[in-house]
Protein backbone atom coordinates (compact mmCIF):
# COMPACT_ATOMS: atom_id res chain seq x y z
CA UNK A 1 0.00 0.00 0.00
CA UNK A 2 1.36 3.12 -1.03
CA UNK A 3 2.25 5.39 1.93
CA UNK A 4 0.42 8.79 2.44
CA UNK A 5 1.33 12.18 0.05
CA UNK A 6 3.43 14.53 2.67
CA UNK A 7 2.04 17.98 1.59
CA UNK A 8 4.54 19.82 4.07
CA UNK A 9 7.46 17.40 2.85
CA UNK A 10 6.61 17.68 -0.70
CA UNK A 11 5.78 21.74 -0.46
CA UNK A 12 9.20 22.54 0.99
CA UNK A 13 10.99 20.40 -1.86
CA UNK A 14 9.24 22.22 -4.04
CA UNK A 15 9.64 25.68 -3.22
CA UNK A 16 13.26 24.34 -2.82
CA UNK A 17 14.19 24.14 -6.52
CA UNK A 18 11.81 27.39 -7.15
CA UNK A 19 14.09 29.09 -4.95
CA UNK A 20 17.27 27.74 -6.77
CA UNK A 21 15.83 27.73 -10.18
CA UNK A 22 14.60 31.07 -9.75
CA UNK A 23 11.42 30.27 -11.73
CA UNK A 24 8.96 33.24 -10.87
CA UNK A 25 11.96 35.70 -11.35
CA UNK A 26 10.48 37.96 -14.39
CA UNK A 27 13.28 38.13 -17.23
CA UNK A 28 14.47 41.98 -18.67
CA UNK A 29 15.46 40.69 -21.92
CA UNK A 30 12.05 38.23 -22.83
CA UNK A 31 9.81 38.92 -25.49
CA UNK A 32 6.95 37.40 -24.46
CA UNK A 33 3.96 39.92 -23.23
CA UNK A 34 4.34 41.74 -20.28
CA UNK A 35 2.22 41.51 -17.13
CA UNK A 36 2.52 43.41 -14.01
CA UNK A 37 0.42 41.99 -11.17
CA UNK A 38 1.24 43.63 -7.95
CA UNK A 39 -0.71 43.38 -3.97
CA UNK A 40 -0.61 46.11 -1.47
CA UNK A 41 2.48 45.40 -0.09
CA UNK A 42 1.88 44.38 3.85
CA UNK A 43 3.01 46.10 6.77
CA UNK A 44 5.42 44.33 8.91
CA UNK A 45 3.65 43.94 12.24
CA UNK A 46 4.99 40.57 13.23
CA UNK A 47 3.39 37.39 11.82
CA UNK A 48 0.92 36.70 8.60
CA UNK A 49 -3.08 37.05 9.52
CA UNK A 50 -5.89 35.33 7.33
CA UNK A 51 -6.54 38.38 5.62
CA UNK A 52 -2.96 38.46 4.28
CA UNK A 53 -3.40 34.70 3.04
CA UNK A 54 -6.89 36.07 1.00
CA UNK A 55 -5.06 39.10 -0.27
CA UNK A 56 -1.84 37.63 -2.02
CA UNK A 57 -4.06 34.15 -2.64
CA UNK A 58 -5.67 36.72 -5.13
CA UNK A 59 -2.80 38.26 -6.50
CA UNK A 60 -1.15 34.78 -6.79
CA UNK A 61 -4.01 33.01 -8.87
CA UNK A 62 -4.11 36.06 -11.58
CA UNK A 63 0.08 36.03 -11.71
CA UNK A 64 -0.09 32.26 -12.34
CA UNK A 65 -2.78 32.61 -14.59
CA UNK A 66 -0.72 35.03 -17.13
CA UNK A 67 2.01 33.31 -16.83
CA UNK A 68 0.49 30.26 -17.91
CA UNK A 69 -0.89 32.08 -20.90
CA UNK A 70 2.81 32.61 -21.70
CA UNK A 71 3.18 36.19 -20.52
CA UNK A 72 6.11 37.60 -19.01
CA UNK A 73 4.75 38.30 -15.57
CA UNK A 74 6.25 40.64 -12.73
CA UNK A 75 4.94 39.74 -9.61
CA UNK A 76 7.32 41.05 -6.58
CA UNK A 77 6.82 41.95 -3.16
CA UNK A 78 8.05 44.69 -0.52
CA UNK A 79 6.91 45.73 2.47
CA UNK A 80 5.54 49.18 3.47
CA UNK A 81 7.84 49.71 6.36
CA UNK A 82 7.85 52.86 7.37
CA UNK A 83 5.69 54.46 9.76
CA UNK A 84 4.70 55.99 13.21
CA UNK A 85 3.19 52.64 14.02
CA UNK A 86 7.11 50.97 14.17
CA UNK A 87 7.92 53.70 16.41
CA UNK A 88 5.55 53.09 19.03
CA UNK A 89 5.81 49.66 19.15
CA UNK A 90 9.29 49.94 19.42
CA UNK A 91 9.04 52.79 22.48
CA UNK A 92 6.44 50.15 23.66
CA UNK A 93 8.58 46.86 23.63
CA UNK A 94 12.08 49.47 24.60
CA UNK A 95 13.83 48.23 21.61
CA UNK A 96 15.76 50.16 18.17
CA UNK A 97 12.69 50.33 15.33
CA UNK A 98 14.63 49.27 12.83
CA UNK A 99 15.73 46.03 14.43
CA UNK A 100 12.13 45.75 15.36
CA UNK A 101 10.74 45.83 11.97
CA UNK A 102 13.49 43.58 10.15
CA UNK A 103 12.78 41.16 12.45
CA UNK A 104 8.92 41.23 11.63
CA UNK A 105 10.11 41.08 7.71
CA UNK A 106 12.11 38.14 8.37
CA UNK A 107 9.31 36.03 9.90
CA UNK A 108 6.63 37.44 7.65
CA UNK A 109 8.75 36.52 4.78
CA UNK A 110 9.22 33.07 5.69
CA UNK A 111 5.93 32.76 6.66
CA UNK A 112 4.91 33.70 3.03
CA UNK A 113 7.58 31.82 1.46
CA UNK A 114 5.74 28.73 2.87
CA UNK A 115 2.70 29.83 1.63
CA UNK A 116 4.15 28.87 -2.38
CA UNK A 117 3.43 31.82 -3.65
CA UNK A 118 4.67 32.38 -7.18
CA UNK A 119 6.92 35.73 -6.32
CA UNK A 120 9.74 37.25 -7.54
CA UNK A 121 11.58 37.79 -4.43
CA UNK A 122 14.70 39.03 -6.43
CA UNK A 123 12.72 42.29 -6.34
CA UNK A 124 12.27 42.55 -2.43
CA UNK A 125 12.18 45.99 -1.33
CA UNK A 126 10.82 47.57 2.19
CA UNK A 127 10.30 51.07 2.23
CA UNK A 128 12.33 51.92 5.41
CA UNK A 129 15.41 50.97 3.79
CA UNK A 130 17.80 54.15 2.43
CA UNK A 131 17.49 52.77 -1.05
CA UNK A 132 13.96 53.33 -1.49
CA UNK A 133 12.67 56.44 0.10
CA UNK A 134 16.19 57.74 -0.83
CA UNK A 135 14.36 58.01 -4.20
CA UNK A 136 11.32 59.78 -2.19
CA UNK A 137 13.44 62.20 -0.98
CA UNK A 138 14.79 63.49 -4.18
CA UNK A 139 11.27 63.38 -5.60
CA UNK A 140 10.32 65.91 -3.01
CA UNK A 141 13.41 67.97 -3.74
CA UNK A 142 12.45 68.22 -7.22
CA UNK A 143 8.56 69.37 -6.70
CA UNK A 144 9.87 71.59 -4.21
CA UNK A 145 12.15 73.52 -7.02
CA UNK A 146 9.35 73.19 -9.34
CA UNK A 147 7.08 75.11 -6.70
CA UNK A 148 4.55 72.23 -5.90
CA UNK A 149 5.70 71.82 -2.64
CA UNK A 150 4.73 74.41 0.24
CA UNK A 151 4.49 74.85 3.80
CA UNK A 152 1.84 76.21 6.13
CA UNK A 153 -0.13 75.31 9.21
CA UNK A 154 -3.39 73.40 9.32
CA UNK A 155 -5.65 71.98 11.97
CA UNK A 156 -4.90 68.08 12.28
CA UNK A 157 -6.44 65.23 14.43
CA UNK A 158 -3.79 64.41 17.30
CA UNK A 159 -4.19 61.12 19.25
CA UNK A 160 -2.53 62.73 22.78
CA UNK A 161 -1.39 58.78 23.79
CA UNK A 162 0.26 57.77 20.15
CA UNK A 163 1.81 61.24 20.01
CA UNK A 164 0.57 61.30 16.42
CA UNK A 165 -1.98 62.54 13.51
CA UNK A 166 -5.08 60.75 12.21
CA UNK A 167 -6.60 60.53 9.37
CA UNK A 168 -10.51 61.82 9.32
CA UNK A 169 -11.39 57.47 9.09
CA UNK A 170 -9.16 56.72 11.71
CA UNK A 171 -11.26 59.01 14.45
CA UNK A 172 -14.36 56.93 16.09
CA UNK A 173 -16.54 58.74 18.49
CA UNK A 174 -14.44 61.41 18.94
CA UNK A 175 -11.52 58.39 19.52
CA UNK A 176 -8.10 57.43 18.30
CA UNK A 177 -8.71 54.09 16.21
CA UNK A 178 -5.95 52.28 17.88
CA UNK A 179 -5.34 54.14 21.32
CA UNK A 180 -9.51 55.06 22.08
CA UNK A 181 -7.78 58.06 23.49
CA UNK A 182 -9.85 61.05 23.53
CA UNK A 183 -8.84 63.45 19.81
CA UNK A 184 -7.75 66.67 19.84
CA UNK A 185 -7.95 69.55 17.51
CA UNK A 186 -4.27 71.08 17.20
CA UNK A 187 -2.36 73.26 14.40
CA UNK A 188 0.94 72.25 13.01
CA UNK A 189 2.92 73.33 10.67
CA UNK A 190 2.82 71.02 7.57
CA UNK A 191 3.79 70.24 4.16
CA UNK A 192 1.58 70.06 1.09
CA UNK A 193 1.42 69.13 -2.42
CA UNK A 194 -0.16 71.35 -4.71
CA UNK A 195 -2.14 68.27 -6.59
CA UNK A 196 -4.87 70.76 -7.44
CA UNK A 197 -2.72 71.96 -9.82
CA UNK A 198 -3.15 68.30 -11.58
CA UNK A 199 -6.91 68.37 -11.23
CA UNK A 200 -8.45 68.42 -13.93
CA UNK A 201 -6.01 66.22 -16.36
CA UNK A 202 -6.68 63.92 -13.74
CA UNK A 203 -10.34 63.64 -13.24
CA UNK A 204 -9.90 64.00 -17.53
CA UNK A 205 -7.56 61.10 -17.81
CA UNK A 206 -10.08 58.92 -16.10
CA UNK A 207 -12.53 58.76 -18.83
CA UNK A 208 -9.67 57.13 -20.52
CA UNK A 209 -9.17 54.21 -18.49
CA UNK A 210 -10.73 51.14 -20.03
CA UNK A 211 -11.43 48.25 -18.02
CA UNK A 212 -12.07 50.33 -14.90
CA UNK A 213 -14.98 49.19 -12.75
CA UNK A 214 -16.81 52.77 -12.88
CA UNK A 215 -17.01 52.43 -8.37
CA UNK A 216 -13.24 52.26 -8.38
CA UNK A 217 -12.86 55.60 -11.37
CA UNK A 218 -15.58 57.15 -9.09
CA UNK A 219 -13.76 56.84 -5.67
CA UNK A 220 -11.00 58.17 -7.61
CA UNK A 221 -12.80 61.38 -9.22
CA UNK A 222 -14.07 62.06 -5.06
CA UNK A 223 -10.53 61.83 -4.01
CA UNK A 224 -8.85 64.28 -6.48
CA UNK A 225 -11.90 66.56 -5.51
CA UNK A 226 -12.02 68.72 -8.76
CA UNK A 227 -14.32 71.94 -7.72
CA UNK A 228 -15.29 73.99 -10.26
CA UNK A 229 -17.63 76.39 -7.82
CA UNK A 230 -20.93 78.38 -9.40
CA UNK A 231 -21.40 81.77 -11.21
CA UNK A 232 -24.92 82.92 -11.10
CA UNK A 233 -27.49 85.97 -11.43
CA UNK A 234 -29.61 87.69 -9.60
CA UNK A 235 -31.78 90.73 -9.41
CA UNK A 236 -31.19 93.10 -6.65
CA UNK A 237 -34.12 95.26 -5.24
CA UNK A 238 -33.75 99.10 -5.70
CA UNK A 239 -35.80 100.06 -3.65
CA UNK A 240 -38.03 97.38 -3.01
CA UNK A 241 -41.77 96.85 -2.43
CA UNK A 242 -43.52 94.67 -0.25
CA UNK A 243 -47.08 92.72 -1.15
CA UNK A 244 -48.73 91.19 1.02
CA UNK A 245 -50.66 88.08 0.00
CA UNK A 246 -51.42 84.69 0.67
CA UNK A 247 -49.99 84.51 3.95
CA UNK A 248 -46.84 85.44 2.51
CA UNK A 249 -44.16 88.16 2.38
CA UNK A 250 -43.34 89.24 -1.78
CA UNK A 251 -40.52 91.22 -3.02
CA UNK A 252 -41.02 92.40 -6.51
CA UNK A 253 -38.69 95.32 -8.24
CA UNK A 254 -37.20 96.15 -11.33
CA UNK A 255 -33.20 96.61 -11.24
CA UNK A 256 -30.37 96.74 -13.45
CA UNK A 257 -29.21 92.40 -13.37
CA UNK A 258 -25.85 91.89 -11.83
CA UNK A 259 -23.39 89.20 -12.00
CA UNK A 260 -22.47 87.02 -8.40
CA UNK A 261 -19.71 84.07 -7.70
CA UNK A 262 -19.88 81.66 -5.05
CA UNK A 263 -16.10 80.40 -4.43
CA UNK A 264 -15.32 76.55 -4.91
Amino acid sequence: MASRFNALKADAAWQKVWDERKTFAADDLSTKPRSYVLEMFPYPSGRIHMGHVRNYTMGDVLARFRRMKGMEVLHPMGWDAFGMPAENAAMEKGVHPGNWTRANIATMKAQLKRLGFALDWTRELATCEPEYYGHEQALFLDLFAAGLVYRKESAVNWDPVDMTVLANEQVIDGRGWRSGALVERRKLSQWFLKITDFADELVDGLGALEHWPDKVKLMQENWIGRSQGLQFKFQLTAPSRLREGSGRTEISANAPSEEGSAPP
